[in-house]
C-alpha cells in the first residue's frame, strides 16, 4: 500500500489526503478551489478523474452514465484507502481532524482542518492550532464564531455545508475576516436570510453556494466579483440533489423543498467567467431585462431558471440560443404556463442533462422535433420531467433520442412507480405510495 501511495504523481498526493474531509458515505460535491490557471470544474474532473482510475473514489455501483460520457457526477471515498490515508496523515501533516475530546498532538503545521460533529468545541484546544498554513477549513455540526479569526486570513476555502447554528453575523465576519476565500459553502444553513453587500469584496472568489438557505436575493455587490464561476442558489428538488436513484416522496415534502429561484441584480451579465448559475428567478428579477443579461454569460455550462412563462419564453430561448458550452439546463414554469414554449425551439444543442418542471400533460412542441439527420447530433442524455402523463407521441418522440440514458418523470397525482428497461415488464409500487409523488425512472440502452 506504502509503494503503491508513493508512485501516484506529486501532484494528486495532496487530493488524496484531501479526501479525509469526505467520510465513506458522503457523496462528493465539492469543486478543486487551490489551483490557478484551469477553472476550478477543469481541475476538479482531472483530478478525480486520475482518484477514479486509482480505485481511491469509486462511483456507486446503482449509477448509471452514458458510454460517451465520461465527465464524473457522483463518487464516494474508498473506504480500505482512507483507512491508510488516516494512518498516514500524521507523516505527511496535510490534513487534521478535530473530533470527540481530542487534544491536539500534531505538531507543525497543516493545511487542511476538519472539525467533526463530534469534537467538544473546546476553545483552548482550537487556538493552540498554527495557522500560518491553513488553506481550508471544514465543518460538520455546531459552528462556533472562534472558528474564524485575523489569524485564519489566509484561508482560500470554507465550506460549512448544513452546519448548525451559523446566523447572519457570522457570515458577516467571515467575509471581513476572510479576503482570500475562493470556495464559500453555506449550503443547508438555514438561519442565513441574506448575503452582506460586504461580498463584494471577495475579489478572488470563484466559488459561491448558497443553496438550502433562507437567502431569496443576491446583493448587487456580487456583480463586482470577476472572478466568480460559480453560483449556486436557491432550492431544488431532493429527490434529483440528494440521491443518485431516487424513490418516490410525499407530496407535502415536494411543497417544502421546491421553491426555487433567488432574485439576482442588475448588471449579472458583467460576471462573463460564469459557468455555472442558478437558480435564477427570472418573473422576480425584472423579467425580460434579466433575460437580457443571461444572454451575455455565454460560458455558461449549467443553469437553472424560473418564473419562465408565455410572456418571457421566447426571449428566454433567444437569451440562451448562442451559448455553445450549456451543458445542463433547468427550468421551473409558472404556474398555468405549460404550453408557453409551444411554437419555439429550445437551443439544445449540446445539452446533455435537461430538466423541466410544470409541464403537467404533454411535452413543448418545439422542444423534441428534430429531423433525422439532426437528432443523430442531439446529445441529451439525462432527461426529468415533471407532469401528469406522457402520452404515445410523447414518448414516441423520446424514443427517438439517440444517446437518452435516464429519463424521470415525476408525477404529482396518484400513480405507481415503474423502474426498469425497454421491453422489460415493470412493477406497481406498494399501496401504501399511491398518494405519494410519483418518480418513473428509465435507464435505457438506445
Amino acid at each position: 500500500m506504502h509503494s503503491y501511495f508513493r508512485t501516484c504523481p506529486d501532484f494528486l498526493k495532496p487530493c488524496i489526503f484531501y479526501l479525509l474531509i469526505f467520510h465513506t458515505n458522503r457523496i462528493i460535491r465539492r469543486e478543486a478551489s487551490d489551483s490557478d490557471g484551469k477553472s476550478a470544474e477543469d481541475n476538479g474532473e482531472g483530478y478525480f478523474s486520475s482518484l477514479l482510475n486509482r480505485n481511491f473514489i469509486q462511483e456507486p455501483s446503482q449509477f448509471i452514465t452514458s458510454l460517451n460520457d465520461t465527465r464524473i457526477a457522483w463518487c464516494r471515498v474508498n473506504g480500505f484507502f482512507r483507512e491508510y490515508i488516516l494512518s498516514q496523515r500524521t507523516e505527511d501533516n496535510l490534513t487534521f481532524e478535530l473530533s470527540g475530546r481530542c487534544s491536539l498532538t500534531i505538531q507543525g503545521t497543516a493545511r487542511h482542518l476538519i472539525i467533526l460533529e463530534s469534537w467538544d468545541r473546546d476553545k483552548i484546544v482550537f487556538n493552540s492550532i498554527d495557522f500560518s498554513r491553513l488553506r481550508s477549513i471544514t465543518v460538520s455540526g455546531k459552528w462556533k464564531s472562534f472558528f474564524i479569526s485575523n489569524s485564519t486570513k489566509l484561508l482560500r476555502v470554507l465550506d460549512l455545508e448544513d452546519a448548525v447554528g451559523v446566523k447572519n453575523d457570522d457570515l458577516h465576519q467571515m467575509v471581513k475576516l476572510l479576503p482570500r476565500l475562493k470556495f464559500l459553502s453555506i449550503r443547508g444553513c438555514h438561519e442565513i436570510s441574506h448575503l452582506p453587500s460586504s461580498l463584494g469584496d471577495l475579489r478572488q472568489l470563484q466559488s459561491l453556494d448558497v443553496r438550502h438557505t433562507s437567502i431569496v436575493s443576491l446583493p448587487p455587490s456580487i456583480t463586482n466579483l470577476q472572478k466568480l464561476q460559480y453560483i449556486r442558489a436557491g432550492y431544488t428538488y431532493t429527490t434529483t440533489s440528494e440521491e443518485p436513484s431516487p424513490r418516490c416522496l410525499p407530496v407535502s415534502m415536494f411543497s417544502k423543498l421546491c421553491r426555487p429561484g433567488v432574485e439576482v441584480p442588475g448588471g449579472i451579465g458583467k460576471l462573463t467567467a460564469l459557468h455555472t448559475l442558478g437558480v435564477v428567478n427570472v418573473s422576480a428579477s425584472g423579467g425580460k431585462a434579466i433575460l437580457k443579461e443571461l444572454k451575455m454569460l455565454t460560458q455558461l455550462r449549467k443553469l437553472g431558471v424560473s418564473g419562465i412563462n408565455r410572456k418571457n419564453g421566447d426571449e428566454f430561448c433567444s437569451a440562451i440560443s448562442s451559448h455553445g458550452h450549456l451543458e445542463s439546463l433547468s427550468v421551473w414554469l409558472d404556474k398555468d404556463s405549460e404550453n408557453c414554449f409551444d411554437g419555439i425551439s429550445l437551443p439544445l444543442k449540446n445539452v446533455q442533462s435537461l430538466k423541466l418542471y410544470g409541464l403537467v400533460d404533454k411535452l413543448p412542441r418545439g422542444i423534441l422535433q428534430y429531423s433525422q439527420d439532426a437528432l443523430k447530433e442531439v446529445k441529451l442524455t439525462k432527461l426529468e420531467l415533471e407532469m401528469d402523463k406522457l402520452s404515445k407521441y410523447d414518448i414516441a418522440m423520446l424514443g427517438a433520442l439517440p444517446k437518452l440514458c435516464i429519463l424521470r418523470v415525476k408525477q404529482l397525482k396518484e400513480g405507481t412507480q415503474t423502474e426498469g428497461r425497454p421491453g422489460e415488464p415493470t412493477s406497481p409500487a406498494p399501496k401504501e405510495t399511491a398518494t405519494e409523488a410519483v418518480v418513473t425512472s428509465l435507464p435505457c440502452s438506445l
